[in-house]
């Protein structure tokens, strides 16, 4: 008796990744370091000055690790509860971070001991940083104010209430030290002038706000809350300018690469996309293992550095010239292709015990089933979600040389009648598939005709699935028409040959290009 042949499932040809300068650019870097912290990590910020040290922001303290070391060079411990938001000041002598307590701390970077502690919030502090003068800090917290503080003096200089929840997200100019925005959880963006006691512009992203952020000529403004990533241009009073969705989950995080020519956005969906700031096209993306709270790139992009929500720091170093190169600083060689094919035709010898091993084969699900002849059930496994369609097509395609896709299709209820259309509405129209679906779909036509009306689900789907098809008529049609006028232009452009004739005169004539005879 015959074995059983399983069914051939068909391979088309694929398109390769499309590489470009970006690709190459942000896959230019080593695999991750990773460094376990004591909780979720909340923020990261890189030191402005040499050796551009970065501050981890983390459970109750505050990591400052030097840029190649896997062990902390510094911590700050001084918290009582959870600490939010470390920041460097511009000079990178100062540390500025705010606390679940509702204190502000203030530390020099050479030392332990808070300098200044501020107080005068409610609530926790989850927003604290530096002017551009260097003389004060900005705090907002979740008892809906932000305040401005002077750091000498180590008071308050100015309180505003006008946001109507909590102030999770702030951001200060680096070009005019009385301007700042606030992010909040109303789904309102605020922009303040310490010179004035109210806001003097609000802009409204209909989501919880997690991350403002300025351009570096300050004339943009982008804001992240729930899925979107939103740009509003501040010369023209908060105009929104573009929309992003790319995100499944809510967005965490921003930052702009070193050339300002990238936007970065990270979120709960373990994902981090980098934009064109020209056309705000995703141009690279990185995955990580967890949900991300936290980004930050090193000045120059020497480094990518995420913090995730299980404690895992991910630290990523640009490679150097002398590694892209091999030790004797020629580049790399790859494997050639005969490494990988060798022995694979050897002939052994007359004098050679041959060992045989016989491999043994293992049918798919849906094969086991066409063996049983349960032609129904084996449909119904190729259409199991995560299946690739091309698997579907060719159980289909099995069962029609079989003759048995008629019964395959029949009896089913509206559950599988739906998944079944449902397929038909995605890939009928792929010309890799059209050829075999175009007879499923009418067969399923013609079993259930009689029953159309009863469902409203799969009438829905019937009418979507009528809708492509004559779209696609459409589309064919008007290709046929752009295809005669192709054969048009083609025929008046060839050469004419003339050719003497003995009783006659010159002849000239076209040549057919198309039906290969003068």
């Amino acid at each position: 008796m015959a074995s059983f042949k399983p069914t051939k499932i068909q391979i088309y040809p694929q398109l390769g990744a499309k590489v470009t300068q970006d690709t190459l650019y942000w896959k230019n870097y080593k695999a991750p370091v990773q460094v376990k912290e004591f909780g979720a990590i909340t923020n990261i910020d890189f030191s402005p000055l040499a050796p551009h040290n970065y501050a981890v922001t983390a459970s109750t303290r505050i990591h400052i690790y030097g840029p190649f070391s896997q062990e902390p060079v510094k911590t700050f411990t001084r918290f009582k509860d959870t600490a939010y938001s470390g920041r460097f000041r511009s000079d990178g002598q100062l540390l500025v971070a705010g606390c679940e307590d509702s204190v502000v701390r203030l530390f020099d970077v050479s030392g332990k001991v808070a300098l200044r502690m501020f107080k005068g919030h409610t609530k926790a502090v989850h927003v604290a940083d530096f002017t551009s003068d260097c003389y004060h800090i900005l705090t907002c917290s979740d008892d809906y104010t932000c305040c401005l503080w002077d750091i000498p003096n180590s008071t308050e200089l100015t309180k505003y209430k006008e946001h109507s929840d909590y102030i999770r997200c702030g951001a200060t100019s680096k070009l005019n030290k009385d301007l700042f925005v606030t992010g909040s959880y109303d789904h309102t963006l605020k922009m303040f002038d310490a010179r004035v006691q109210k806001s003097v512009m609000t802009m409204d992203h209909n989501h919880p706000v997690e991350s403002v952020l300025f351009y570096p000529s300050e004339g943009l403004l982008v804001s992240a809350g729930g899925r979107y990533v939103k740009v509003w241009d501040l010369l023209k009073r908060g105009q929104p300018l573009v929309s992003l969705k790319n995100h499944h989950k809510t967005v965490t995080c921003l930052c702009l690469s070193g050339n300002g020519q990238r936007l970065l956005s990270a979120s709960l969906d373990r994902h981090v996309k980098v934009y064109n700031t020209t056309n705000y096209k995703v141009v690279h993306s990185f995955d990580y293992t967890a949900s991300i709270l936290s980004l930050a790139l090193a000045p120059e992009d020497e480094s990518v550095v995420v913090g995730m929500t299980n404690g895992i720091l991910s630290i990523k170093h640009r490679k150097t010239s002398e590694e892209k190169q091999g030790p004797t600083g020629q580049p790399r060689r790859q494997p050639v292709f005969r490494v990988f094919v060798k022995g694979r035709n050897c002939v052994p010898k007359q004098d050679d015990f041959l060992v045989s091993k016989s491999a043994k084969s293992h049918l798919a699900k849906y094969d086991k089933q066409l063996k049983r002849f349960n032609v129904s059930k084996a449909l119904d496994t190729a259409l199991e979600k995560n299946r690739k369609p091309e698997i579907t097509v060719a159980v289909i395609k099995e069962l029609d040389r079989r003759g048995t896709l008629k019964n395959a299709l029949a009896g089913r209820d509206e559950q599988n009648l739906s998944q079944l259309v449902n397929f038909l509405i995605g890939n009928v129209v792929d010309p890799r598939f059209a050829p075999v679906l175009v007879t499923a779909t009418e067969m399923i036509l013609d079993i259930y005709k009689a029953v159309v009306g009863q469902s409203s689900v799969v009438d829905r789907q019937l009418v979507r699935l009528q809708e492509l098809v004559e779209r696609e008529i459409d589309y064919q049609q008007d290709l046929l028409e752009v295809l005669g006028m192709l054969d048009t232009l083609f025929a008046s452009t060839l050469p004419r040959k003339e050719e003497v004739c003995r009783e006659h005169a010159p002849v000239s004539y076209e040549i057919s290009y198309f039906r290969g005879y003068p």
